[in-house]
């Protein structure tokens, strides 16, 4: 593999991760420039966040009597996306 193509991997990677922490409004202004100056070159990133955007509001709009999770089981999820938020 090239080292443009491994760099460019690494970006889409590091492009949906914000995708993502941005959709639940966690990022900071040097995460919004860097996403946005890889959004304007990547069209798959693009697709991308629409798609999530959509996914999200989605779920947003189901009722909450066809999710029904264990406490136990939200707050280690809740603990686990929290920790991969802060490592990265």
């Amino acid at each position: 593999m090239t080292d443009k193509l491994r760099n460019m991997i690494s970006n889409c990677k590091q492009a949906t991760f914000l995708i993502e922490k941005r959709i639940i409004g966690k990022i900071t202004a040097a995460e919004t420039l860097q996403l946005h100056v890889h959004l304007a070159g990547c069209a798959v990133c693009r697709i991308y966040r629409q798609q999530s955007l959509l996914i999200s509001k989605v779920f947003i709009s189901f009722e909450n009597k066809y999710f029904k999770l264990d406490d136990a089981f939200k707050k280690a999820l809740n603990d686990k996306i929290e920790k991969e938020i802060n490592e990265n």
